[in-house]
């Protein structure tokens, strides 16, 4: 036990007494259940005092998707498979883009307000559309949080499209943990929902860096825009992680005007055959059994040594991955903790570690 300090002040003190009394649980407590706003078919994934994210790769149609989010919260109606319902006393939607052109952002705008049945030369009172790509990544976060203070009054909603932007590096630990504990704070101060957008690893199907993590871990539902193998012009949307039940995957494409619409006539959403097998496609078993087989001898001596083990362990559980993709992933699993190089060229699984021989 930790002593308290003789320096600190009596006020100092009472003031942490305070903060910490705030923080007490107590088992006959009243709290409210939060309230869910969207939904997809009948599984929710929002509510007020939280937020999720959305990801894909580059142009599998993330921002169209996100669009369809943000029209049926303006309608409170459904959209595509989203059905929205905002409290009438929260019916403002902020939505911040941190990375396209005032041209493109607008084009974005104009996407949601048709979707939404709004005329897409005028604006719409419950919508509040930002364009961030000019600001500094610092100057970007404290402009999100003063934006978010400034609209407070019935707002219900805020967009990101484009988290990553409101840091400098999306593996630094330290921006990782600032960016997401702020969505955490104002999701809870205001009573809000917040949707992130972010990019997947051109090489997997994890989501990308440090802060990708942090998002999985703390995000009440995290969906995967991705575009069908089968056609191109598909693009599917899938649970990665909810709190509720997860929910069948649906498809969309883009008409003639540029909207996106349900693709009801595409059956691959319900056909991996036609797919070839990602990594995040295994289950945890699977990837248990590839890791170890990878590992059977408990230690690899040297990088390209080690690449080759998780290629042929990989490629028995149905994954046929080259040494530069699985390069990569073998770095993602040392970003991860998961693999571990303790002794200069020697690796070996995290949980096998500190107790195997490294010599």
């Amino acid at each position: 036990m930790i002593p308290p300090s003789p320096n600190v002040s009596q006020p100092l003190t009472q003031t942490l007494d305070k903060a910490v009394e705030e923080t007490v649980i107590h088992a006959n407590a009243c709290f409210n259940t939060p309230q869910e706003i969207l939904w997809v078919n009948d599984a929710a994934i929002a509510t007020l005092g939280n937020f999720s994210a959305s990801t894909g790769k580059a142009k599998s149609r993330k921002t169209f998707n996100v669009s369809a989010i943000v029209a049926a919260a303006l309608r409170n109606k459904t959209v595509l498979s989203y059905r929205a319902r905002l409290p009438e006393e929260k019916r403002r939607i902020l939505y911040i883009d941190t990375e396209q052109s005032q041209f493109h952002c607008q084009r974005v705008l104009k996407r949601i307000l048709a979707l939404a049945g709004h005329l897409d030369n005028q604006d719409h009172p419950n919508l509040i559309f930002l364009g961030m790509r000019n600001a500094a990544p610092k100057e970007r976060l404290q402009l999100v949080e003063h934006a978010i203070s400034k609209y407070s009054a019935h707002l219900g909603m805020v967009v990101i499209d484009g988290v990553r932007d409101l840091m400098l590096d999306i593996n630094d630990s330290t921006e990782s943990v600032t960016v997401v504990n702020a969505l955490m704070c104002w999701s809870a101060t205001y009573n809000i929902h917040i949707h992130v957008v972010l990019h997947l690893n051109k090489s997997d199907d994890h989501v990308r860096g440090h802060i990708g993590t942090e998002l999985n871990n703390k995000a009440e539902s995290v969906l995967v825009v991705k575009k069908a193998y089968a056609d191109s012009g598909i693009s599917e949307v899938s649970p990665l992680y909810l709190r509720d039940k997860d929910f069948k995957p649906f498809a969309f494409k883009v008409d003639d005007e540029g909207l996106p619409v349900d693709a009801y006539d595409y059956r691959g959403v319900d056909d991996d055959r036609q797919r070839p097998k990602c990594i995040s496609d295994l289950s945890y078993e699977e990837n248990e059994k590839a890791l170890d087989q990878a590992f059977k001898h408990a230690t690899i001596k040297g990088y390209s040594a080690t690449v080759t083990a998780l290629i042929e362990a990989y490629s028995s559980v149905g994954i046929t991955r080259k040494s530069t993709t699985m390069g990569k992933y073998l770095k993602d699993l040392m970003r991860r903790d998961i693999v571990v190089a303790p002794d200069k060229g020697i690796y070996c699984l995290k949980k096998d570690f500190p107790t195997l021989p490294l010599k």
